[in-house]
């Protein structure tokens, strides 16, 4: 099996090339292969099908000719990953599986846009020379929530980025890099029926060029805690915004992995920042079995 490997600010992925969908990828097959020990490790799959050959990207295949089969480590779905988009579209690129439609140049760096099909609906790609910038859904904030950590409970907004986020802020007095993050933490079950990722965020120092500045960590809905997580960065400068008393704006969301630059316009938003493959190999399925 060839494989890929690829991240967005140490959010890492495993690619695995499978156009026609013949692939039989199974939940214990991307646990597997995400294992930090035993397998690749990773903290998800992107699995690059054509959208006609999928059954979720189907619908899409008259829009993009690529759909993002993206799968978290624990081997179950996810609607979407910004990071994971970005790496994919990186990815539709270096392979020449993609070109930028604006552009009669096939090069990465043309400046174009490119339509990738995923769970959470299109997706739109931009590449501006070591970045790749993903257009998504506006986050829409939606109701309030509170997330229990070890003693201390938090209150938080729900954010709906294609995916479930619910972000709070750290009280003045408590170091982000204090928050240990080694289990889940508790949220209610009637609000995020399918789970939740959950963003702690403290603010940062002014950022020329950015409404705001924040720094984020994040622990992903059946990944744990990660580097880094797009649609989180997304959430998080959503709400940056809003208690700054702006509807569109820039903000500057440092995670552990780097930087990722949030653009909230009136009816989307861009994520922007570096995404890179470092790896390119084959693997033995059989191996990877305990």
């Amino acid at each position: 099996m060839e494989f890929t490997k690829g991240h967005g600010t140490g959010n890492d992925f495993v690619i695995l090339p499978d156009p026609d969908g013949t692939l039989d990828l199974t939940p214990g097959l991307v646990a597997a292969l995400c294992d930090r020990r035993r397998g690749l490790g990773g903290d998800g799959v992107l699995r690059v099908v054509r959208a006609a050959k999928h059954p979720e990207g189907v619908a899409l295949a008259g829009e993009a000719e690529w759909f993002m089969d993206y799968w978290n480590s624990d081997g179950s779905f996810a609607e979407m990953c910004g990071n994971g988009a970005r790496v994919f579209v990186r990815y539709l690129l270096d392979r020449s599986l993609a070109a930028a439609s604006s552009s009669s140049s096939s090069s990465s760096s043309s400046g174009g846009t490119l339509p990738i099909a995923t769970r959470a609906g299109l997706v739109r790609a931009r590449v501006e020379g070591a970045d790749v910038a993903v257009e998504m859904r506006r986050p829409r904030l939606y109701d309030t929530a509170t997330a229990t950590l070890g003693g201390l409970t938090l209150p938080g907004a729900a954010v709906d980025v294609g995916n479930p986020h619910l972000v709070c802020a750290l009280p003045a007095a408590l170091e982000l890099t204090a928050l240990d993050l080694t289990r889940a933490p508790e949220v209610d079950a009637g609000t995020f029926p399918a789970g939740v990722n959950v963003e702690f965020t403290t603010p940062g120092e002014p950022v020329t060029g950015a409404d705001a500045h924040v720094l984020m960590r994040v622990y992903e809905r059946g990944s744990a805690e990660t580097l880094s997580c797009g649609t989180g960065a997304c959430a998080v400068g959503a709400v940056a915004l809003r208690d700054a008393g702006l509807d569109t704006g820039t903000v500057a969301v440092d995670v552990p992995g780097g930087r990722l630059t949030v653009t909230v316009t009136a009816d989307s938003c861009w994520l922007s920042g570096p995404a890179v493959l470092v790896a390119t190999g084959t693997l033995t399925p059989s191996a990877l079995t305990p």
